[in-house]
């Protein structure tokens, strides 16, 4: 243990130091994320070593985890002295295959970005080339396509219908459609 670790910062001094707001800093406390010791004035003082917790969560918010996911990450680190190297590598194994999903979920994001925009019309909603008749709201609310459903045909349209609809287009179904259409 670092005996700087110890030290009291007021909470002006924490939010300056990591970036979050001070009423986020009691949010985090009125959750058990961080801690807080009152001096006799009733300020609140915090640890060093909140600051890494703090910038834990903040990283873990910026991949996804919701703060009840954070709780229960943290409740594995020590809370009034910085971790050690291997408690935090410990901790950082859960973050492994969250990362390799948003990193897949980037990619599907870059690879579909000129599906949308490629025809000029810039909805999908409306789109007579990939989501004719709008026969994906079938599947419920929200990004379908997103969430792994497929686009398929309207009624009565063959795919070859959609083919020659995307060539029209001057696109080619087999790379400019989004995954799963036709």
């Amino acid at each position: 243990m670092n005996p700087g670790d110890d030290e009291l910062l007021p909470i002006g001094m924490i939010a300056q130091r990591s970036g979050v707001n001070a009423s986020a800093l009691r949010y985090y406390e009125s959750l058990g994320l961080i801690e807080s010791v009152r001096s006799g004035a009733g300020h609140r003082r915090y640890r060093r070593s909140s600051l890494r917790r703090v910038a834990y969560i903040v990283f873990a918010q910026r991949l996804g985890f919701q703060l009840e996911e954070i709780a229960a990450q943290l409740d594995g680190l020590p809370k009034h002295h910085a971790p050690t190297g291997d408690e935090w590598s410990s901790i950082s194994k859960t973050w492994v295959n969250r990362v390799d999903e948003r990193i897949q979920e980037l990619m599907h994001l870059r690879r579909s970005l000129d599906n949308c925009i490629g025809c000029g019309c810039l909805s999908m909603k409306v789109c007579n080339v990939f989501n004719h008749a709008d026969c994906i709201a079938e599947k419920g609310a929200g990004p379908r396509v997103w969430l792994g459903d497929r686009l398929v045909p309207a009624q009565n349209e063959s795919c070859q219908g959609c083919a020659a609809e995307h060539s029209l287009h001057g696109l080619d179904v087999d790379r400019d459609a989004p995954q799963g259409a036709c």
